[in-house]
């Protein structure tokens, strides 16, 4: 497995921008507020020095709820200016980035267990839904996308998560502790007691090691 950082956040989300520069003159939400899609958020006044206009609205483009702070009232604004954020809370995801030594075991389908830095000791199932076709060359890295196996209320989007991304399944295999596992040169043996209670010294030859334990490969 691999161990990496991840956030959780909305599957849906969208950034609000004001279709046109001004004043924040009023806003009608605040963090965490649900909105349907049309909602007025905010009204902006484009009037300048010696010219005035009519308010203009800025409204929800998706239903959901308030994920960031709007702009304050004051605040003067443009058109490529992010009001705030809406996302849809009911329906969240957790994104990790895999170094890159990782990522040929990466691929849809993979089993994870996710802990919030809230709830240390919760365990949250999840799966991989996406894996980005391209590595990111600064920080050597691929993100990947999964979804919550439950619906929880305890996850909110925004968390902190510790991801335990399941790579390669060994199910089936013989494994012992790497304790059992008895060292001369270049030879490893196995001890194992017999129904007499003698004990045979076994040759083996071992495969991946994982928390202490070893395949025995032969």
């Amino acid at each position: 497995y691999v161990m990496t950082n991840g956030e959780v956040e909305c599957k849906n989300s969208a950034q609000v921008f004001p279709s046109i520069g001004g004043k924040v003159v009023e806003v009608k939400v605040s963090l965490g507020s649900k909105v349907s899609k049309g909602d007025v958020i905010a009204k902006i006044d484009p009037s300048t020095a010696g010219s005035y206009y009519t308010l203009s609205s800025v409204t929800a483009p998706i239903s959901g709820s308030i994920l960031q702070a709007p702009s304050k009232v004051g605040n003067q604004v443009a058109a490529n200016t992010v009001i705030t954020t809406i996302g849809d809370i009911e329906n969240l995801q957790c994104t990790a980035k895999i170094p890159e030594r990782f990522v040929a075991a990466l691929k849809p389908g993979l089993k994870a267990e996710v802990t919030l830095e809230a709830y240390p000791e919760v365990v949250f199932k999840a799966t991989v839904r996406d894996v980005s076709p391209v590595l990111d060359s600064a920080t050597r890295t691929k993100s990947v996308v999964l979804d919550f196996d439950k619906i929880d209320e305890r996850i909110n989007a925004g968390m902190f998560a510790r991801v335990k991304l399941y790579t390669v399944d060994h199910t089936g295999e013989l494994v012992v502790p790497e304790k059992a596992i008895v060292t001369n040169n270049d030879d490893k043996y196995i001890f194992t007691v017999n129904d007499d209670e003698t004990v045979t010294k076994n040759m083996v030859t071992v495969g991946k090691s994982v928390d202490g334990m070893v395949q025995v490969l032969t």
